[in-house]
């Protein structure tokens, strides 16, 4: 984008959000007013109206920008994905320095700007009209709410589509108007008001480009250098994320060869718009040990504020797992679309406790169940007399399901558990010790049918392999059901620790071996 110090301004060429304007008047009848002042009591309105009147920035203009990057939730100084923090969301990363362009622009220091709200939102103001002043636009200019749209493009830090991306939300708050509420229960109040924003200094060149995967999403590509090309695993499942930032900075964060993580889609919280980032055929970097067999989706919003997921968002999302399913052939339940906290080998919680997983899955149509296959562990820990837990449910289901009488299913190793796991261990020539260890656990987890299996193999054969490889390496093996480099890396490992035979592929030999525990 270009950033000339002055800017011929033409209203006569600008672009208009015509719809949003008569659409927002027609339903709330709002004239474009001021908002009023408010009582002594409402700190976060108080800081708006200081902030505004301090760096000549509209008020209302100022809110929308706070409300579109947190919804007014400063989360007690925490950051972001992109190292961004407080209700102006003012970022310290290699490519967004408004928190320390904010404290030399008001002297506050930095911490102040992260954990306090009425600093953090001068912060915002002055930031804002750092962009203003650079574009050249004098007091007159100032007074109009539509000549800020280059200044608001300019405070995402963003380029070309995505910086249009996060003008055109906040212009589209002003057009809507709003009524917010803010996490401790104040409201902040942004009437409706016709909008033509002047868009002259943005370039947004290819921002209403189609998603060649999915037709009703938009198109604007992450950095090469944030995700791989191609696959090495079959697509079978849908990672649900949360972004911990706005719609906008998680897209143009994506964008950043820095961050080195994308998603396939981005799906906004107020209206349910999706923008495409990464190909489905290509692997994201979202999800660790699901990267290679998944679509990720990114959700705009916070973990820990349910506001944001807004009906308009459950729906446009869920529309699209449909999708994802019927083109990929995803069961519908959820062992195959799944929270990024449930994927093995994660250390994230998104998408939370308020994620409606229920309604979600109506919404797609399929089961909502419980995620998992009740069998799969990132490793296998000793189980024996006394333990609980959800592995010696696992341990009572499997001797069931191999004939050895390990009572209900409940959790609880009790004298049926043990004397089962005897039983087993006997007939596997394994030491009788009734405790399950790595190779009771690999000969349990392995026993059933023994098809050839190699690179390209998938199904629950593949499952069966994987799991008794993670009891036996004592590492994760990706319980994904899809043969890739990763499994036949593993395969081999085994294979050459234990005196096979070493070609990367499951045959009688290797099945043998994993079936007798060793």
């Amino acid at each position: 984008m270009p950033r000339s110090p002055v800017v011929a301004r033409t209203r006569a060429g600008a672009s208009v959000l015509a719809a949003l304007t008569v659409t927002a008047l027609v339903a709330t009848g709002q004239p474009a007013t001021a908002a009023p002042a408010p009582p002594a009591a409402e700190p976060l309105n108080r800081a708006f109206d200081r902030a505004a009147r301090e760096y000549g920035v509209p008020r209302d203009l100022l809110a929308a920008v706070g409300y579109g990057e947190s919804r007014l939730d400063g989360h007690a100084g925490k950051p972001s994905q992109a190292n961004g923090y407080g209700v102006m969301h003012l970022a310290s990363n290699p490519d967004n320095r408004s928190l320390e362009k904010a404290a030399a622009l008001t002297g506050e220091p930095a911490d102040q700007l992260r954990r306090d709200t009425a600093a953090n939102i001068l912060g915002g103001a002055a930031v804002l009209r750092d962009h203003a002043d650079r574009l050249g636009l004098d007091r007159t200019e100032r007074r109009d709410v539509n000549a800020w749209y280059p200044a608001v493009a300019r405070y995402s830090e963003a380029e070309g589509p995505a910086a249009a991306l996060y003008a055109d939300t906040v212009f589209t708050f002003l057009a809507q108007g709003l009524t917010a509420t803010a996490p401790g229960g104040e409201t902040v109040r942004v009437p409706s008001r016709p909008v033509a924003p002047d868009k002259d200094e943005v370039s947004a060149a290819g921002v209403y480009a189609q998603s060649p995967d999915y037709p009703s999403a938009l198109w604007v590509p992450a950095s090469s250098q944030n995700y791989a090309t191609g696959r090495t695993a079959t697509i079978n499942k849908v990672v649900v994320h949360v972004t911990q930032g706005s719609y906008a900075g998680s897209i143009s964060w994506f964008q950043n060869p820095a961050s080195q993580v994308s998603a396939h889609y981005v799906i906004r919280s107020s209206d349910g718009e999706i923008t495409q980032t990464v190909r489905d055929a290509n692997t994201a970097w979202h999800a660790r040990s699901a990267n290679s067999s998944s679509i990720g989706l990114e959700h705009e919003g916070w973990v820990d504020n349910p506001a944001w997921f807004t009906d308009a968002m459950y729906r446009s999302s869920a529309a699209l797992t449909s999708h994802l399913a019927a083109r990929y052939s995803i069961p519908k339940n959820r062992t195959h679309i799944v929270g990024h906290s449930e994927v093995p080998g994660n250390d994230h919680t998104d998408p939370g406790v308020h994620w409606d997983w229920n309604y979600y899955m109506q919404l797609v149509g399929g089961s909502p169940g419980t995620p998992g296959d009740s069998l799969t562990f990132p490793s296998y820990a000793v189980q024996q007399s006394g333990s609980s837990g959800p592995q010696v449910k696992a341990v009572q289901q499997l001797l069931n399901a191999q004939g050895y009488a390990a009572g209900s299913a409940d959790g609880i190793f009790g004298p049926a558990t043990k004397s089962a796991t005897q039983a087993f261990q006997r007939a596997r020539s394994l030491t009788a010790d009734g405790a399950v260890g790595p190779k009771t656990w690999t000969a349990l987890l392995s026993a059933g049918t023994t098809p050839a299996l190699a690179r390209g193999s998938s199904g629950d054969a593949v499952k069966r392999l994987q799991r008794s490889l993670t009891a036996a390496l004592g590492t994760t093996v990706n319980a994904d059901g899809s043969f890739g480099p990763t499994t036949e890396t593993a395969v081999r490992t085994y294979q050459s620790s234990r005196g096979l035979s070493v070609d990367g592929k499951v045959g009688p030999a290797t099945w043998g071996a994993l079936q007798a525990g060793r």
